[in-house]
C-alpha cells in the first residue's frame, strides 16, 4: 500500500511541476516599430490592461498607440492560436472601425502585425491620418 502511495505523490508531483513551467509570455509586453514610430501594450494572458486616459473603458488585453498621440486602437480580444500565433480584434477608440489581425512570432524579439480584415488601421500623424500597411515588424522590448 506504501508503495502506491508514494507512486501517486511522485506523479502528482511531476504532472504540477509540469504543469508550472508553461509559462510563456510570448504575448505579453510592449512591441514597437520604429518606422511608423506606433507600440503595442499586449497582455493576452492576464487581459488586465488600462488604455491611458481612457479608464472608461475598464481593462483591455491591450492597445496599439502612436508615440506623441492619445488616440489608440482599442484590443477587445485576443485569442493564442500556437505558441507563436495570436488573433486579435481591435476597435478604434471612437468605436467608428474595428479590424482582426494575425500577431506571430518570428522569434525571441520579433513579431509580424499581419492585418487580416476589416478597416484599414490608421493613426494620426502630423494632423493627418496615416494609413499603416496591411503587414509590418514589431520588435519585441525585452525586460532588463
Amino acid at each position: 500500500m506504501r508503495i502506491y502511495f508514494f507512486t501517486l505523490i511522485i506523479y502528482v508531483c511531476c504532472s504540477v511541476s509540469c504543469y508550472a513551467q508553461n509559462g510563456s509570455t510570448n504575448f505579453k509586453g510592449y512591441f514597437y516599430n520604429e518606422e511608423y514610430n506606433v507600440y503595442l501594450h499586449l497582455d493576452l494572458y492576464e487581459k488586465d490592461i488600462e488604455v491611458p486616459n481612457h479608464s472608461m473603458f475598464g481593462n483591455l488585453p491591450g492597445y496599439l498607440g502612436k508615440k506623441l498621440n492619445n488616440f489608440y486602437w482599442l484590443i477587445t480580444s485576443g485569442k493564442i492560436k500556437k505558441d507563436n500565433h495570436a488573433i486579435i480584434n481591435m476597435i478604434n477608440d471612437y468605436g467608428s472601425e474595428d479590424l482582426k489581425a494575425s500577431l506571430k512570432r518570428k522569434n525571441d524579439s520579433i513579431y509580424i502585425f499581419k492585418q487580416e480584415e476589416g478597416s484599414p488601421l490608421k493613426v494620426a500623424n502630423n494632423g493627418k491620418w496615416l494609413k499603416l500597411p496591411k503587414e509590418f515588424i514589431l520588435k519585441k522590448k525585452q525586460n532588463k
